[in-house]
């Protein structure tokens, strides 16, 4: 799954996205990222889904690669958002 993780998309582990029966910032949030491959989101969207536990194994690898290159995106919500919601996640798994 390691090398695939960087190729599959929410949409293609979770399903199709459901429409909620509310708005916010986080759904749409959200409803971008779910059809990007997960290489491809930005580091305040792979915390956003640790955070909501959407696809968390293969986000946590990406994210978790994303740590060690020290890769800043300038997209985090504060300092450290990623590596907060990565600690989160491998605490609840």
């Amino acid at each position: 799954m390691s090398h695939l993780a960087w190729y599959v998309s929410a949409a293609d582990i979770v399903g199709p996205w459901s429409e909620p029966n509310w708005e916010s910032g986080l759904v749409e949030r959200c409803r971008r990222a779910w059809n990007k491959p997960l290489g491809e989101l930005s580091n305040e969207e792979l915390a956003t889904f640790l955070r909501q536990r959407i696809a968390t194994a293969a986000v946590l690898i990406v994210a978790e690669v994303r740590l060690q290159e020290g890769r800043d995106d300038g997209t985090e919500m504060f300092d450290g958002e990623l590596a907060e919601a990565v600690s989160h996640a491998k605490k609840e798994i």
